[in-house]
């Protein structure tokens, strides 16, 4: 047997020998150092932390605040519902009442059966303005008083001795209010100035 070639004994010696020297090998450690901060950037970061405190309060009120607006919002809708709930069967009443008052002014003579209208449409009146300020709907009329375009209709402008100019001296027909909202104007002659003579038909 030859000197070059190596026993299985040499063989697992030397492998052996290697792996000694591989596990006693110690890893190498790579320390990070801690940063240490500034006073500069400590007060950098309270900064920044208070302007996001800040912000995120001031949105919190914010939305305290929209959430306050809303629930009034709904409140008054819901408040508007219930008062102006009648308003589109009261426009259909009034013609009704009007016609009824109508009636009752044209129901003239001293029969039995006229004065058994008159009293029969006088109750129905009654119970009509009793059913009214039940539910707060208001007549206007406003004879005597000055124009309002905002509850009043002018049909006509006429000139009236003895009236103010802008005065009602008419009222064709009343006008009422549901919960202070005009539900009908009120259909009025207006008085005008008297218009002044032309220096031409003066000089005439």
């Amino acid at each position: 047997m030859s000197n070059d070639q190596e026993t299985p004994e040499a063989q697992v010696e030397v492998e052996s020998g290697v792996e000694n020297e591989i596990v006693n090998e110690e890893p190498s450690h790579t320390e990070v150092g801690e940063h240490e901060y500034t006073v500069e950037e400590l007060k950098q970061e309270l900064e920044e932390a208070k302007q996001k405190a800040h912000e995120a309060w001031d949105k919190a009120v914010r939305t305290q605040a929209e959430m306050e607006n809303l629930k009034k919002r709904t409140q008054k809708d819901l408040e508007d519902a219930h008062k102006f709930a009648l308003t589109s069967f009261g426009k259909e009443l009034l013609p009704v009442f009007d016609s009824l008052v109508l009636g009752l002014q044209a129901a003239t003579g001293d029969s039995e059966d006229v004065k058994k209208f008159r009293e029969g449409s006088e109750l129905t009146i009654k119970q009509f303005e009793a059913l009214f300020a039940k539910f707060n709907i208001v007549a206007i009329d406003p004879l005597g008083q000055p124009f309002n375009a905002e509850q009043h209709q002018a049909m006509m402008m006429q000139v009236v001795e003895g009236a103010e100019p802008n005065t009602v001296v008419n009222v064709f027909q009343k006008g009422y209010l549901l919960n202070g909202r005009l539900l009908r104007p009120a259909m009025v002659v207006v008085a005008k100035a008297a218009e002044k003579p032309s220096e031409d038909n003066a000089k005439a």
